[in-house]
């Protein structure tokens, strides 16, 4: 009975050390800052579409959003989710209640260009103010 005791403390502190040294990775979240954010029309090819809310179709204008992204750590930061806040010249809400608005494939370590595209209704006075953005990826791929 006594050596059966030992074998199993023994066997269990085996695999508690294993599972402690080959641990892989733990894949967080990583903050990325957000900087220089301005946004243009888009070229005609891109600025056709339309706002769609409960089945019915409003007239929209095409804007690309572009700035920097600074990774500050050494690693690739991937499937960055961006988050922001877009208002139109009257203070009013241009994506209600929506903060996420796209996302970036890659940040490489360092600073680095970005761009999305954003379709505002058209009846929203401009110009836009572009507050608060942020974004937040994975060190590691997630999605396949």
């Amino acid at each position: 009975m006594r050596l059966r005791s030992l074998t199993v403390i023994f066997i269990s502190c085996v695999v508690g050390f294993l599972l402690w040294v080959f641990t892989p990775p733990a894949i967080a979240l990583t903050p990325i800052r957000l900087f220089d954010i301005s946004y243009n029309e888009c070229p005609p090819d891109l600025a056709k579409g339309a706002v769609t809310s409960g089945g019915s179709a409003t007239a929209a204008n095409c804007f690309i959003v572009t700035g920097k992204a600074e990774n500050g750590t050494y690693k690739t930061v991937y499937d960055a989710d961006i988050f922001g806040r877009i208002y139109d010249a009257n203070n009013d809400s241009v994506m209600q209640n929506r903060t996420r608005l796209g996302s970036i494939p890659e940040v490489p370590p360092g600073i680095s260009d970005f761009e999305m595209r954003i379709s505002v209704p058209a009846n929203q006075p401009l110009p836009l103010k572009l507050k608060q953005f942020k974004a937040s990826g994975f060190s590691a791929q997630v999605r396949k």
